[in-house]
């Protein structure tokens, strides 16, 4: 080949190597997804509204508190591990927050404190059983969400005669918990901090890489010395706390608890974490991507109203949009991987 014949490839070479690089990225992904996403609707719903400082501020606090769940959620996905058991912890939570505080006149620490101290426990449970027994944690969180959903309704019934109690003096949490500026809410910076903190944990520590090698083949990770069972435990328990927190946030943000208030987030989080680039059989993710996954459930969830197109179709385009994301980010993965194996 010529001088002139290598010059004239350069420029081709120079699109492969910027493709193969973006390929490459975990998240791109659900980033191309968030943009082509949101350019739709703020089209589609922009004259109406969704453009607006308070719609954007619809979508952010929705996918906030989403958000708070779904992080440690898509971390557990990536060990290989599911947890259905998020909704019922919400509702448990709030309601033992609204209870505590609001029938019983318990200081909020205490209420708080004690929600967290539940999920500390429900994870721990969930743990213990998918360690022990290696059942599915399909099945295992599955049925601690319906025995705490359960647990949570008939004492709320018990103890104030209603599955809603009402929640009046929060104190201090108040503020930490459900303070608002400009229609923007606290919790985008709860989520913020959630993402953070998870970002450095998956990249920068031995931990990250035991939930990474964990998802991937968990006997060959054994035999590695990664302690299996104890990064399940953690995962767990991160991911109960996180849904006892949005529980408690909720009951001082409206004042209220309801034993089935979080039961959306059973399969929301999973999603969120799935549109944003994690597999299902575990082992591949970023925790951008999962925050990215947030903010495009975020984005239809408001958006649609925004459009003012009938909000029945809600499901459908959730529906479609986890499907596509499923078939892209294994299409995303093969490249990567094929890419991959043509540099060795």
């Amino acid at each position: 080949m010529s001088v002139t014949d290598s010059l004239s490839n350069l420029p081709a070479q120079r699109r492969l190597g910027l493709i193969e690089r973006l390929v490459r990225i975990i998240w791109i992904g659900p980033a191309i997804a968030t943009v082509l996403i949101y350019g739709f609707f703020a089209f589609a719903g922009g004259r109406n509204g969704f453009l607006t400082l308070a719609g954007t501020a619809g979508w952010l606090n929705t996918a906030a508190e989403l958000g708070i769940i779904s992080i440690p959620i898509g971390l557990l996905m990536i060990a290989g591990e599911f947890d259905l058991s998020t909704g019922s912890v919400v509702g448990a939570a709030s309601i033992l927050v609204a209870l505590g505080t609001g029938f019983y006149g318990l200081s909020p620490f205490v209420t708080v404190g004690s929600a967290l101290a539940l999920g500390v426990f429900v994870g721990v449970f969930n743990a213990f059983l998918v360690n022990t027994t290696r059942l599915p944690s399909f099945i295992v969180t599955l049925g601690s969400n319906f025995i705490l959903s359960g647990c949570a309704l008939g004492l709320s019934r018990l103890i104030s005669g209603s599955s809603n109690v009402s929640l009046k003096n929060s104190g201090v949490f108040k503020i930490v918990l459900a303070y608002k500026w400009n229609f923007f809410n606290v919790s985008i910076l709860w989520w913020l901090f959630a993402a953070v903190l998870a970002a450095w944990v998956l990249r920068q520590t031995r931990f990250g890489n035991w939930i990474l090698a964990t998802g991937g083949n968990p006997d060959a990770a054994r035999r590695a010395g990664v302690p299996v069972s104890r990064v399940k435990l953690v995962l767990f328990i991160w991911t109960a706390v996180s849904s006892a927190f949005v529980g408690a946030l909720s009951a001082v943000s409206y004042n209220q608890g309801n034993s089935a208030s979080g039961q959306g987030y059973v399969f929301q989080s999973a999603i969120a974490a799935v549109i944003g680039g994690v597999l299902l059989s575990g082992g591949f993710g970023s925790v951008t991507g999962i925050v990215l996954g947030t903010m495009i459930y975020g984005i239809v969830s408001l958006g649609l109203f925004y459009t003012g197109w009938p909000t029945d179709w809600l499901a459908a385009f959730i529906g479609a949009l986890l499907v596509a994301a499923v078939l892209a980010n294994n299409v995303i993965r093969e490249l990567a991987l094929s890419r991959g194996r043509k540099r060795v």
